[in-house]
């Protein structure tokens, strides 16, 4: 207990040399942002069993809240709602500073983000960062949002509400074609709205063939994406030549008539 009075702590990080506060934080006072990812809650059962075991022994990460006398918490919401299940009046918490909540991608690691976690981060850091500067370029948002086409389906899934989209199926192509715009974020928005729609277009079909070829398992829809991309730039092409539209054109035509067996998926 002697230690717990004479905190909080402050320190230095190794490398960027941030100042970084390590105190105990009354959970009342932690809220989760919405940048967050959705929640387990099977994952919270299991964080309050390992707790019952171990004890609360990983401290959380949080920020300042824009509202007064509150913390958001950045990596380890699963934690706090498991502590709060117990009971557990405050916790101990990393308090870093408040510009890093934009590269909360980066920073998120209770557990691996699927794609759909990195597309929901990546489209609320568009929407801040377009509501508050919406002339930067969009190139900026690069060192927080690891690839542009996290956007893109973001807004599939957060705006249109298509959250079944099979982004994965389509990430392969997306990382090569799919880039950061060289263009205000007031103007990349409607581009990447115009994107949305070409995925979702493209979706319909591979949705389509993969009912034609009567497979279960949704890995497929990788394979069948591949085989047509292979069917049009070849099988060993890592660069594309075409832009974003000329790929998607190409693949929507292609895909209707790709045949795929077990050895694709084996090689997807």
């Amino acid at each position: 207990m002697k230690d717990v009075k004479k905190l909080p702590l402050t320190f230095k990080d190794p490398y960027k040399n941030i100042d970084i506060i390590f105190h105990m934080v009354d959970v009342e006072k932690i809220i989760i942002p919405t940048i967050e990812r959705s929640i387990s809650e099977p994952h919270v059962k299991r964080l309050a069993e390992s707790i019952e075991k171990i004890g609360f022994v990983e401290p959380i990460t949080l920020l300042k809240s824009t509202e007064d006398d509150k913390f958001e918490v950045i990596n380890g919401q699963h934690r706090l709602l498991a502590a709060k299940i117990l009971g557990i009046s405050s916790i101990p918490a990393i308090i870093l500073p408040s510009y890093i909540k934009d590269y909360i991608i980066s920073l998120n690691i209770e557990k691996v983000p699927t794609l759909r976690d990195k597309a929901h981060q990546a489209y609320e850091i568009f929407n801040a960062y377009l509501k508050n500067k919406p002339d930067i370029k969009e190139t900026e948002l690069e060192a927080m949002v690891e690839q542009a086409y996290y956007i893109t389906i973001g807004i599939i899934i957060e705006k249109i509400k298509d959250e079944k989209f099979p982004g994965y199926a389509f990430e392969k192509v997306l990382k090569k074609v799919d880039l950061f715009l060289d263009d205000t974020l007031k103007n990349a928005k409607k581009e990447r709205e115009k994107r949305a729609k070409v995925l979702l277009e493209a979706k319909d079909v591979l949705n389509k063939r993969y009912e034609e070829l009567g497979f279960k398992n949704a890995l497929y829809k990788e394979a069948i994406v591949s085989k047509a991309i292979q069917s049009i730039y070849g099988k060993h092409k890592r660069n594309l030549t075409d832009d974003f539209y000329q790929t998607f054109e190409k693949l929507i035509k292609t895909i209707p008539s790709v045949q795929v067996s077990e050895e694709d998926l084996e090689e997807t």
